[in-house]
């Protein structure tokens, strides 16, 4: 494993992280406390340390189980990323909650679904830029800081994009973004990745690999489980993707690469990224993202 600088944060992440939205439900399956407990074994044994998970991701039900094992294995080696502003009713249903006195009860519930006493990067999670200007969640926010509930605060940028979140992140004391980047949508290079350097901010690059598309191994023909999160991608957004990965499979992936492997290496050749953060399905599937740590040509 390679690690990078986050950042103004001090902290020194894993190039390739782990994503835990599938943990909530929302990708065609649910998962028992010990098939999580298998994917962050290999992930400690794979010297993975950034976790990245939300308070809607179920009903705080990737963090319960995340907190589960932390309880019983240890928190110390992990960097705990979560998020807060949704409270999540069902499938792909959600409500916004980013009123200061909202998101401090919601902290106060992540902290306990997660069993830990801090929170090393909370992150505003996709709300619009009226909700993010908000002076007294910031204050609130630091507040909690200072009380040592949070270690490093982020936002998580919807992905329709803000440029006034990434130009405004540093003035609310936001250290981290976390963006959607990919070989198929590059719109972070162009958006935020200058602001980033100008103001050192951190980059976390999510759904790296296009919510599995560039794994390569879905066609025009895939269907997916309607409580599969891929059934609402837009039949037209998923038909370019496909032509667009047919073209990448003839004049850009080495014969000798697994495309994931290259998607996710394709990323962290950018210097501004500090580490990718795919979900897996299994131990299997997380010991192939992390081989693309490994320096390689993308």
């Amino acid at each position: 494993m390679r690690f990078r600088q986050l950042g103004s944060t001090g902290l020194r992440v894993s190039v390739v992280g782990l994503g835990t939205w599938q943990f909530g439900g929302e990708w065609g399956r649910s998962y028992q406390q010990s098939e999580v407990d298998a994917i962050l074994d290999d992930a400690e044994r794979q010297e993975i340390n950034l976790i990245d998970t939300a308070e809607c991701y179920g009903d705080h039900t990737s963090e319960t189980l995340l907190g589960d094992y932390l309880a019983r294995r240890g928190r110390e080696r992990w960097i705990i990323a979560t998020k807060f502003g949704h409270r999540y009713h069902g499938f792909m249903e959600r409500t916004w909650h980013l009123r200061p006195a909202e998101v401090r009860d919601q902290l106060e519930d992540s902290l306990r679904a997660l069993k830990t006493d801090r929170i090393d990067i909370y992150q505003f999670h996709s709300g619009s830029d009226e909700l993010f200007c908000q002076d007294a969640l910031w204050s609130m926010l630091e507040e909690q800081k200072r009380a040592g509930k949070i270690g490093h605060l982020g936002a998580s940028i919807a992905s329709s994009g803000s440029r006034l979140q990434a130009e405004r992140a540093r003035s609310f004391g936001v250290e981290v973004l976390q963006v959607v980047y990919n070989r198929l949508e590059r719109r972070a290079e162009s958006d935020y990745f200058s602001v980033a350097a100008r103001d050192r901010l951190g980059i976390l690059a999510r759904v790296p690999l296009a919510s599995g598309f560039l794994s390569g191994k879905y066609s025009s023909a895939a269907t997916f489980a309607k409580d599969d999160m891929r059934s609402t991608i837009p039949a037209e957004k998923l038909a370019r993707w496909l032509r667009e990965i047919e073209e990448i499979k003839k004049s850009e992936l080495p014969a000798d690469v697994p495309m994931a492997q290259w998607a996710l290496a394709w990323c962290l050749a950018n210097p501004a990224v500090g580490s990718v953060i795919p979900g897996c399905r299994d131990a299997e599937q997380l010991r192939l993202n992390a081989l693309a740590a490994q320096p390689r040509d993308p």
